[in-house]
């Protein structure tokens, strides 16, 4: 897999409306959810985009990555998904060992914290995050927040 990641202004209009358009499939159709999938931190000066690129230059996987104090007062990592045509591949778990090693990389000395659909929780403690709240709906989906120790 092949890695890009960009800030908000480094994105083509094309690969923002690529990774808009997947984003809004899953987490608003595929899930059934509809919520504000556009929430103001995408354009944000320190966020990340982490985009994951098969050899013949289809988008894979994306996760964004966030500051410290935007969403947490840790950095996290959240959007996090797998294109549905390339599930099944271990996409996912490349794509997360990608983005804290990015976060590191970024924010070095942090803690990452993300909000986890709670069904992924086995999933994200084998990378490293610890269970630090009880499960909650969030926009009707179960969900733990997580806290992975800086290194």
């Amino acid at each position: 897999m092949q890695w890009q990641s960009l800030r908000f202004e480094e994105l083509s209009t094309q690969t923002l409306y690529e990774l808009l358009r997947l984003r809004v499939d899953i987490f608003v159709v595929e899930q059934q959810c509809p919520y504000p999938e556009l929430d103001g931190k995408d354009y944000h000066p320190e966020v990340r985009h982490l985009l994951g690129y098969d050899d013949a230059g289809a988008l894979v996987a994306y996760a964004r990555q966030l500051p410290p104090g935007l969403s947490y007062p840790d950095a996290s990592i959240g959007r996090v998904l797998v294109n549905p045509e390339f599930r099944k591949q271990r996409a996912g778990k490349a794509l997360m060992l990608e983005a804290i090693a990015r976060c590191q990389q970024y924010w070095p000395q942090q803690n990452i914290q993300i909000g986890a659909q709670l069904y992924l929780a086995d999933f994200y403690q084998s990378l490293g995050f610890t269970p630090v709240s009880n499960s909650y709906l969030e926009d009707g989906i179960p969900h733990i927040d997580m806290l992975r120790l800086h290194d």
